[in-house]
């Protein structure tokens, strides 16, 4: 009974959240009108767009399938943010100038760690809510 006792705290237990070292946590929303030809290219599959005036460094929108809507800090999360840590749209994918690092924009990984990242870090992901056409990020 004890033994049973103990799997069951240990096993309910909280994780601790580990969040970037790296990045710093800003609270914003903002809604976008999807209908508005500045957000044009959201509006097909695979379209992306850097919303630079939100976030640490701005924040990448991501149309993922046609109607599923992602969002990502626009900082490199594997290092402390410099000028060359503003990520820039490349097709489907996120790209870090400081090292080169590629983020997939459909999972947030990165795509091509070097070895000496411990753990390598993903980006950072906003809320996206879709309201017939207007999305709401927030953070």
């Amino acid at each position: 009974m004890i033994l049973l006792s103990s799997l069951v705290l240990v096993g309910c237990s909280k994780r601790t959240l580990e969040r970037n070292p790296y990045l710093v946590d800003v609270r914003f929303q903002r809604e976008i009108n999807l209908s508005l030809p500045l957000y044009n290219s959201l509006n097909f599959v695979g379209g992306s767009l850097l919303i630079p005036d939100i976030g640490i460094n701005g924040v990448l929108v991501f149309n993922l399938n046609g109607s599923t809507y992602l969002a990502w800090e626009a900082t490199c999360p594997n290092h402390i943010p410099e000028i060359c840590s503003t990520l820039s749209i490349s097709g489907v994918l996120a790209e870090c100038h400081c090292e080169d690092f590629q983020y997939s924009l459909a999972t947030g990984q990165l795509l091509n760690p070097s070895e000496d990242l411990n753990p390598p870090q993903g980006l950072l992901f906003y809320q996206v809510q879709n309201f017939n056409g207007t999305l709401r990020i927030s953070n």
